[in-house]
């Protein structure tokens, strides 16, 4: 029989170790692989969620940035304006004031009895109306025989189409004609005929009588064309309501070539209760008319009705109206 070989020693063991410590390495790796990619993707998530967070913080800003420029941009626009708007203020008061100093000189230069004379012919003294009589009448070739004793004048004048293209030469005559039959008086007034004002910054107040004033209203009249319905009760009534006082001797001048409304009864009725008669019988105020010529070529019922109109307005309220013929 042959003898078996002796088993070396450590070879089984020596095996066992190496296998053991290449499934200790196979572990690892293993191991290393299956938390690895689970910790990335959550690092990775919270980074996405910050930078998401970063940009909506940053299109704040940027919408922040935006409006503030925005902002800043119609500040200075407004400031240009304001800057604008304070220059144009600055040269109509130096024009103001250059007018109001050579007003002052030109009124220095004024003779006491050329003062005198104005006033005569304005108004009635005490010795005039016992001689003369409180009702009588000074006539005048300017506006046919109208009583020139107020001292505040209002005019109320049809704006409309047929009296801005047709009659407005002779319409700015007349009103600078009947200016200075009143040399000096406290207040003026300008309103159209439906009672809207010239001059709305002296809206519900008197327009101080000055030669630069009188200017002003005439130059202003030459472009005013206001919205009208060619009747002239909404201007009445307007001045009477806002201007009527009784220390106040006050007339309305009324200028236009016809009348839309329907009922001439009607619109005297209206007047009559707005200017009321004192104890006296005396109106509140006189209403004067004046008649332009602009539909004579073409006759018609409107332009009847407001000389029918005007006639009965003036005489119920102690004025005169005239009918002008033609234009001059």
């Amino acid at each position: 029989m042959r003898k078996r070989r002796g088993i070396e020693e450590f070879s089984v063991s020596f095996l066992d170790v190496i296998c053991c410590g290449f499934g200790a390495i196979i572990l690892l790796l293993l191991i290393t692989k299956t938390v690895e990619p689970i910790l990335l993707e959550k690092s990775a998530v919270n980074l996405e969620g910050q930078i998401a967070k970063r940009e909506q913080e940053l299109y704040t800003i940027r919408g922040e940035v935006r409006t503030l420029s925005n902002q800043l941009t119609d500040a200075q626009a407004q400031l240009d304006d304001n800057l604008l708007n304070l220059a144009a203020l600055q040269d109509m008061l130096t024009k103001i004031l250059g007018q109001f100093s050579a007003t002052e000189e030109d009124q220095e230069e004024i003779s006491t009895q050329s003062l005198e004379l104005a006033a005569a012919k304005q108004s009635l003294t005490d010795e005039m109306s016992r001689l003369l009589g409180v009702g009588f009448k000074r006539n005048s070739g300017l506006v046919g025989g109208i009583t020139v004793d107020s001292e505040y004048i209002i005019f109320v004048i049809d704006t409309s189409g047929s009296m801005f293209n047709a009659a407005w030469p002779q319409v700015l005559k007349k009103v600078s004609e009947t200016l200075s039959i009143y040399p000096q008086v406290k207040g003026i007034q300008v309103m159209n005929d439906m009672g809207d004002y010239m001059f709305p910054r002296f809206a519900g107040d008197w327009i101080p009588d000055s030669a630069t004033r009188r200017k002003a209203i005439l130059s202003r009249l030459q472009t005013w064309n206001p919205f009208s319905n060619s009747s002239p009760v909404e201007g009445i009534q307007k001045a009477i309501d806002t201007y009527y006082a009784p220390d106040k001797r006050i007339s309305i001048y009324v200028f236009g070539d016809d009348f839309t409304g329907n009922s001439i009864e009607k619109v005297v009725a209206q007047v009559d209760a707005v200017n009321l008669a004192d104890e006296s019988g005396k109106r509140r105020v006189r209403i004067h008319a004046v008649g332009f010529p602009v539909y004579l070529q073409r006759p018609s019922a409107r332009i009847f009705r407001f000389a029918a109109l005007m006639r009965e307005l003036a005489f119920r309220n102690e004025g005169t109206f005239v009918g002008l013929a033609e234009f001059d």
